[in-house]
């Protein structure tokens, strides 16, 4: 999950999820899902010019070493609010019943 800085308003937004998905593919990521969530304002606000972001849920797939590369990137990224990576466990196939 990416919180993304509304100092760019709406129209830059797309610009810096279109970034985002080329950076995770540059690094050998391969981008399934960008959902575009709305404007929140946070609950704390620590500093008067960060009172609200854009929240984006990007899903990928990507070795164990894309993240923190990653991570290295988005944080010197001034787009970049804040990030949330989580592992999202591997879908468990589906079985078939058949009756006799």
């Amino acid at each position: 999950m990416f919180i993304l800085e509304t100092a760019a308003k709406e129209e830059g937004i797309k610009d810096a999820i279109d970034k985002i998905s080329a950076e995770i593919t540059t690094l050998g990521g391969k981008v399934e899902t960008v959902q575009k969530m709305d404007k929140k304002n946070y609950s704390r606000v620590a500093n008067k010019k960060h009172s609200a972001g854009f929240y984006v849920n990007v899903i990928f797939e990507g070795q164990p070493t894309l993240l923190d590369q990653l991570k290295h990137r988005f944080a010197m990224n001034e787009d970049v609010f804040r990030v949330l990576f989580t592992n999202a466990p591997a879908p468990k196939p589906t079985t078939t019943k058949t009756t006799a």
